[in-house]
């Protein structure tokens, strides 16, 4: 489930402006279901619940890990504890992860970016 990284649905970080009703608003648009975000743009993500969370479905962080410093995934409404075998793919990677609900993750990810921080978030839509 590799997401297109030749094609970015924006081709730069941005700030989000919002969340919810199934996406997010960030730089000037609207985008129905889950993201990708890196330093060098945000893709769509078609990673819809945290079943489909796997280190396929991760390629895009772990192909980037030593361009980043912290990776924060956003697994939707209620907090989650990241399973061990993703854990130790981000650890073999040298990448620090945070697993944490979507909002915190989304406040997470302003939060680094506006601080210029290298930083990747993986964001599950919500509802």
């Amino acid at each position: 489930m590799m997401t297109d990284i030749e094609t970015p649905h924006l081709p730069r970080p941005a700030l989000i402006d919002a969340y919810g009703n199934g996406g997010f608003r960030f730089g000037g648009m609207s985008h129905r279901g889950s993201l990708l975000c890196f330093p060098d743009g945000i893709w769509a993500w078609p990673v819809t619940g945290l079943s489909e969370l796997t280190t396929s479905s991760l390629e895009a962080a772990f192909a980037r890990a030593e361009r980043l410093d912290f990776f924060l995934i956003g697994g939707g409404r209620d907090p989650w504890v990241l399973p061990e075998r993703l854990r130790d793919r981000f650890a073999r990677a040298s990448l620090t992860v945070d697993a944490m609900p979507t909002g915190a993750a989304v406040r997470t990810w302003n939060i680094l970016l506006a601080e210029n921080r290298r930083v990747g978030a993986a964001l599950i839509a919500v509802d």
